[in-house]
C-alpha cells in the first residue's frame, strides 16, 4: 500500500513559483512559531511570516524555500501556499540572509511610504477643510 503524500502548491501574485507532489511533510513559519504538516492533519489556515518553508518529498528530499508573508491553505491532500514573494535555494544560511534583506527590509518601506502616504492625506484634508470654510 502507497502512503498518502500531499500536493503542494506555491502561488505568488502573477505565477506559480512551485508546483510539487508526493509531499510528506510541510514546516512552515507563522507569528506563534514553526509548525508542521503531515497529509492526515485535519485541513487549516495559517497565516505566514517571513521565513523559511521547509517540504519534503521522494524526488528531491528535503527543500527550503524563502517565503515571505502569505497564507496558507490545507484542504484535503492539496497544500496552497500564497506569498508575495519566494526564493528557493538549497543554503540555509543564504536563504536565511535573504528572508532578512529582501522581505523585512521591504516591510520597513511598506511602513515608510504607508507613513508619507498618511502625512499627505492629512495634509490634502486640512487644505480641502479650510478651501471648504472660505
Amino acid at each position: 500500500m502507497q502512503p498518502t503524500r500531499m500536493h503542494l502548491k506555491i502561488l505568488l501574485p502573477f505565477r506559480i513559483f512551485a508546483e510539487k507532489t508526493g509531499v510528506s511533510r510541510i514546516v512552515a513559519e507563522t507569528r506563534s512559531g514553526s509548525f508542521g504538516l503531515l497529509p492526515h492533519r485535519l485541513d487549516c489556515v495559517a497565516t505566514l511570516v517571513p521565513g523559511i518553508l521547509i517540504y519534503e518529498n521522494e524526488a528531491e528530499g528535503e527543500v527550503y524555500v524563502a517565503v515571505d508573508e502569505g497564507v496558507l491553505v490545507k484542504t484535503g491532500l492539496d497544500v496552497f501556499v500564497s506569498v508575495r514573494n519566494a526564493i528557493g535555494g538549497t543554503d540555509l544560511g543564504a536563504l536565511r540572509a535573504a528572508v532578512e534583506q529582501e522581505f523585512l527590509n521591504l516591510d520597513e518601506r511598506e511602513q515608510s511610504v504607508r507613513s508619507v502616504m498618511a502625512k499627505m492625506e492629512s495634509g490634502f484634508m486640512r487644505r480641502l477643510a479650510e478651501f471648504h470654510h472660505e
